[in-house]
């Protein structure tokens, strides 16, 4: 949980279930990288727990544990069948925050994941005669990632491994279990996997605050172009029908630094808390990695809150306050000793009205501009999407659904010119035990004329951002939101501390699975903003 050491505040953060040091996709549901405490599950009626493991197959891995030991030292070598310990690779994995006492430097945060265990049942390992230090640099040394060695400079770009052979069959489930695919379009499945986010997919550690998604926020996550139902893989209990288990994907094509290539971006990875500690998380991942490696996708980029071997980058997560009282009477703000209610609500309020001349909602007929200015934007940083005209279409335009997911606006000159793009998401969060709904905006893409002069005016493009993301926070207020989340990333740096954006305890680090490039600037220089540097990382995964 992200904390706020001025304020004590605290935050839920969007996430998926991960057991500390899982390797990369192998992930175990017993506790949530929302605290760093395991969860205190309360109990409920589940079907009846499976005897060992929710999978009947466990294939051999010798095989392919000798190819890829070979393949780290030859990239273009190809190597077997992908099984258990390298076919959960290939995607990409959302899991956002993690409460972490501070954000050390990348070169220091490796230095600590090297005695880090990778059991995904730590309990055993000595039992088995192993420590935890031996079986995660086994483990590492077995997969297509740079290793703990390489110090991330000055390195050559390009994927670690070639080519691989991928099974055709769904590894089979044990008996009152079966696959399904789940359609989003249909709205009594879209209810289904609400119900089963809502109580198992994110909570703090006590319980109180989860996740709440709509049927429109998770049709915006799950259907952007080049989804397709098979990617979104889901279990359901055989006698009562019930979804107890979820996983999705979607095929996305991004660039690092000169070189591009379609990634499998998975979310919303959630398991039943009556199946955790069944290894049922490792066969989805397994399942949905298998599909991406059948469609010819063979590198990933992940986002997560563990340390896993190697970061290309450490994000930092920012909070904003806007409805400060509302905040405060969830418990998730407390009063700062010496200060006031009265002083809080004052310190954190919003102009009454936006600034800057031209600015107006997203329209459809904006999104080649916005595609336009946005494609010039990105191409400053080292890592980030290429949208297609369909693309930006569905992750910028402004649906009018009863549950609106993003939001996005323009600035128009007198030339009727784009010249500054904006947008951000919405994630709610319910506070169990009351009616409280909490709206969590999160800041999205944006782009600027200012950023593109050549080279680049820092101190017009601080003035404009800061402009810009004011005018956001307005917005954000009008459409009832009460907080708003930012990462170090991008040209964050410059308007974060103006905008009395708050840093957490949270950081967020960028992976990137059989593809080796150089350390990417997080926005970070140790625990400040860099608001020289900056950051090379233009890449956010809603």
């Amino acid at each position: 949980m992200p904390v706020l050491p001025r304020s004590s505040f605290s935050c839920p953060s969007r996430t998926s279930v991960v057991e500390p040091a899982i390797p990369v996709c192998y992930v175990s549901p017993t506790t949530t990288t929302m605290s760093s405490t395991p969860l205190q599950h309360k109990q409920a009626a589940a079907e009846p727990d499976p005897d060992s493991r929710i999978s009947q197959v466990d294939q051999g891995t010798t095989a392919t544990t000798t190819a890829l030991k070979s393949a780290k030292h030859q990239p273009a070598a190809t190597h077997g069948a992908v099984t258990r310990p390298n076919v959960g690779e290939f995607v990409t994995l959302r899991a956002d925050a993690v409460n972490a006492p501070t954000r050390p430097p990348l070169e220091q945060a490796v230095e600590m994941l090297r005695g880090a265990s990778v059991s995904d049942d730590p309990g055993n390992a000595a039992a088995n005669g192993r420590s935890g230090k031996d079986k995660a640099h086994r483990f590492w040394q077995t997969q297509p990632v740079p290793g703990l060695e390489e110090t991330g400079q000055a390195v050559q770009d390009g994927p670690l491994t070639v080519e691989t052979v991928v099974t055709k069959e769904r590894q089979p489930l044990i008996p009152g279990f079966e696959w399904v695919n789940v359609d989003v379009a249909d709205d009594d499945e879209a209810k289904d996997l609400c119900a089963l986010l809502d109580g198992h997919y994110v909570e703090d550690h006590k319980g109180v605050f989860r996740f709440n998604y709509s049927v429109e926020v998770l049709r915006w996550i799950m259907t952007a172009p080049g989804w397709q139902q098979k990617y979104h893989i889901g279990v359901r209990a055989s006698q009562s029908r019930k979804l107890v288990a979820f996983i999705s994907a979607t095929p996305a094509k991004i660039r690092v630094r000169n070189a591009s290539f379609v990634t499998s971006q998975v979310n919303l990875l959630c398991v039943h808390k009556k199946l955790r500690g069944k290894r049922l998380a490792p066969v989805l991942i397994k399942e949905v990695s298998r599909i991406s490696l059948l469609a010819n996708i063979w590198q990933g980029v992940y986002t997560a809150s563990i340390l896993l071997p190697r970061p290309v980058s450490t994000c930092r997560y920012y909070h904003r306050v806007i409805n400060w009282p509302k905040m405060h009477g969830c418990g998730f703000v407390p009063l700062p000793t010496g200060s006031t209610p009265q002083y809080e609500t004052r310190r954190f309020a919003l102009p009454s009205a936006t600034a800057t001349p031209g600015l107006r909602e997203m329209r459809t007929e904006d999104v080649h501009a916005v595609l336009d200015l946005l494609a010039r934007y990105l191409a400053r940083f080292q890592i980030a999407p290429e949208f297609t005209a369909e693309q930006a279409k569905h992750w910028f335009t402004p649906s009018k659904a009863s549950t609106q997911a993003v939001w996005s606006y323009v600035v128009e000159n007198s030339n009727k010119e784009i010249t500054d793009f904006f947008s951000f998401f919405c994630i709610e969060v319910a506070v169990t035990g009351t009616n409280n709904v909490l709206r969590v905006a999160h800041l999205f893409y944006y782009a600027t004329e200012a950023g593109l002069s050549k080279p680049v005016d820092v101190s017009a493009l601080k003035v404009r951002t800061n402009a810009l993301i004011n005018d956001a926070l307005v917005l954000a207020r009008d459409a009832k939101m009460d907080m708003f989340n930012a990462l170090s990333l991008m040209d964050n740096a410059l308007f974060l501390d103006d905008q009395l954006f708050q840093p957490g305890d949270a950081q967020l680090h960028y992976y990137l699975f059989n593809y080796r490039t150089g350390d990417i600037a997080s926005g970070m220089a140790g625990d400040r903003l860099d608001k020289e540097n900056l950051s090379g990382i233009g890449l956010i995964l809603p």
